[in-house]
């Protein structure tokens, strides 16, 4: 049982801004909480925010990392749960990048009152293909390669992925931030990690999210195609989807003023 002060400082917990209403930010895989620094000034005039890593990454306490929770990711979930109580939180609007989406699905089914609406910047609750009913845009074996690719070349896999992550046409300096990112992390975690969102399946969770939900997606994403959040859209009861004219799979580094101002008008209905 961790006491309070314990998950503030396993997860690296900051919290800023004076708003009455609190945001919850999410890093994806292989990022940290310094990625949502483009959002965070427009945001923090109006809410209370809430920065966290995950255990492994960025500034958390890598001591506190266990292989067996995290290797799937409703041990992330618990994370943010404890995090929501450690601080005696209520009504979150929780926005996660990515695999966060997913863990934060996770986390208000697990503690539905901790939360009051959801955000998700593109989004997948599966990457795995299974025709012909859903596409999630990768074949096991080619997940599986990245995943073999990772023991043998780490800084080769980080280099690799960095640029399929962040899209083209974006800042060649902010992939160059991608990939030193995936490369700070330890590799035992971040395989541990890569496996929990790359090769699982919670396509079956999305009916449970009971939270009115904003789906971000890109409308050319190598890892989240559009088709995704349609789907997303379709399984989440009230929720709506905003298809961003954009490459790659990080809005809120590429397009932090759009993806602002939306949350902004969502929030302020």
């Amino acid at each position: 049982m961790f006491l309070p002060n314990d998950v503030l400082a396993r997860n690296n917990v900051k919290v800023i801004g004076n708003g009455s209403k609190t945001l919850m930010l999410a890093h994806g895989f292989g990022c940290d909480q310094n990625m949502w620094r483009f959002m965070t000034p427009a945001l923090e005039q109006q809410f209370k925010i809430v920065l966290f890593d995950y255990v492994g990454s960025g500034s958390s306490d890598l001591s506190q990392y266990d292989k067996e929770r995290y290797s799937r990711l409703e041990g992330y979930a618990h994370d943010i749960v404890e995090i929501g109580e450690a601080l005696q939180l209520s009504d979150i609007i929780f926005i996660g990048h990515s695999v966060s989406s997913i863990i934060g699905s996770l986390a208000s089914i697990e503690a539905p009152k901790l939360f009051s609406k959801m955000i998700m910047i593109c989004p997948s609750p599966c990457f795995l293909n299974f025709p012909p009913d859903y596409l999630g845009g990768f074949e096991k074996q080619d997940l599986q390669e990245l995943l073999n690719l990772m023991d043998k070349n780490y800084i080769g896999w980080a280099n690799y992925l960095a640029p399929l992550v962040m899209g083209d046409n974006n800042p060649s300096e902010l992939t160059g931030e991608l990939s030193s990112s995936f490369c700070s992390t330890d590799p035992v975690v971040a395989k541990g990690f890569a496996k929990a969102t790359f090769l699982s399946d919670y396509r079956h969770i999305l009916k449970e999210v009971k939270q009115p939900t904003l789906i971000f997606q890109s409308k050319n994403d190598s890892l989240a195609s559009p088709e995704i959040g349609k789907f997303i859209n379709q399984n989440i009861t009230n929720s709506e989807l905003e298809l961003v004219e954009a490459d790659g799979h990080c809005l809120h580094m590429t397009h932090p003023d759009q993806v602002t101002n939306t949350i902004f008008k969502y929030l302020n209905k």
